[in-house]
C-alpha cells in the first residue's frame, strides 16, 4: 500500500459511507476489486473520492440478503480507494486496500441512497502497521489447504504460495475463498494473525474431512 496517501490512525474519519455485501471480506492490507454498477452505490464511491477515499465493508447479518438497508454485523473493515476506472456503459471499477476494521458506533441518516456510520476504531489502532512476525503452523495449513483446494476445484500454483510472506497468504486465503458468510465473519474478527491461520487450519480441515456415515437403528 502506498504510504504516504494512508491516513495515520489520529487522521481516521468520523464518519464513513458502509457497503453491505454478503460473503465479501476485507482485511487490512488485502485489496479488494469491486465493480459498482448500483446507482446508490456509484453516488457513494463519487463521494469518496475526496480524501481520505474510505468506503467500509461490512456483511449484513447472515440471511438477511444485501437489498435495502438490512441489519449489519457490527464490525467491518475500512478500504481505502487505491484504483479507479470508468467503464463506457456506466460502472466505476474499484479496488479498495484494507485500512482498518472497525465497530458500528452509530448508523446516520441516509446520503444521497447510501448508508453511513460512526466507527469506532479505537480497538484497531494495530491494524494500520503490519503484524510482527508470529508464530504460525504453516506447515499444517497448507497440508489442510491442498485436500480443500482438490474438492473445490480450485487450482494453485503451489510454488507461488510456498514462496508467499505469512500475512498476505493467510490475507488472500481469508478473503478469496468460498467460505460462508458467518465463517467470513469470523475470520475478520479474531485479533492476530496467528489466531486468523488457526481458524483457517481449522476450516479447511473440516471440509476436507470425510462426513461419517450415518448409523442405522434396526428395529424389531
Amino acid at each position: 500500500m502506498a504510504e504516504r496517501f494512508a491516513p495515520s490512525f489520529e487522521e481516521l474519519p468520523r464518519e464513513i459511507p458502509i457497503f453491505p455485501l454478503t460473503g465479501v471480506l476485507l482485511l487490512p492490507r488485502g485489496q479488494l476489486p469491486l465493480n459498482i454498477f448500483e446507482p446508490r452505490y456509484l453516488a457513494m464511491v463519487s463521494d469518496a473520492l475526496a480524501p481520505p477515499r474510505l468506503i467500509g465493508m461490512i456483511q449484513p447479518q447472515e440471511g438477511r440478503g444485501d437489498a435495502g438497508e438490512p441489519p449489519t454485523y457490527p464490525l467491518g473493515c475500512a478500504g481505502r480507494i487505491t484504483s479507479f476506472s470508468e467503464t463506457d456503459d456506466g460502472r466505476y471499477l474499484i479496488t479498495l486496500t484494507g485500512l482498518a476494521r472497525f465497530t458500528v458506533g452509530e448508523e446516520l441518516p441516509l446520503r444521497r441512497g447510501y448508508r453511513m456510520v460512526r466507527p469506532d476504531w479505537s480497538r484497531f489502532r494495530d491494524d494500520l502497521t503490519a503484524p510482527i512476525a508470529a508464530e504460525l503452523d504453516r506447515k499444517r495449513m497448507v497440508a489442510a489447504l491442498k485436500p480443500y483446494f482438490q474438492r473445490r476445484g480450485i487450482g494453485a500454483d503451489w510454488n507461488a504460495i510456498g514462496e508467499m510472506a505469512d500475512e498476505p497468504l493467510v490475507t488472500m486465503l481469508a478473503m478469496g475463498c468460498p467460505f460462508a458468510a458467518s465463517e467470513k465473519q469470523a475470520l475478520l474478527e479474531v485479533r492476530t494473525l496467528a489466531e486468523r491461520a488457526t481458524l483457517l487450519t481449522a476450516l479447511f480441515e473440516m471440509e476436507s474431512t470425510p462426513a461419517a456415515p450415518e448409523q442405522t437403528t434396526l428395529r424389531h
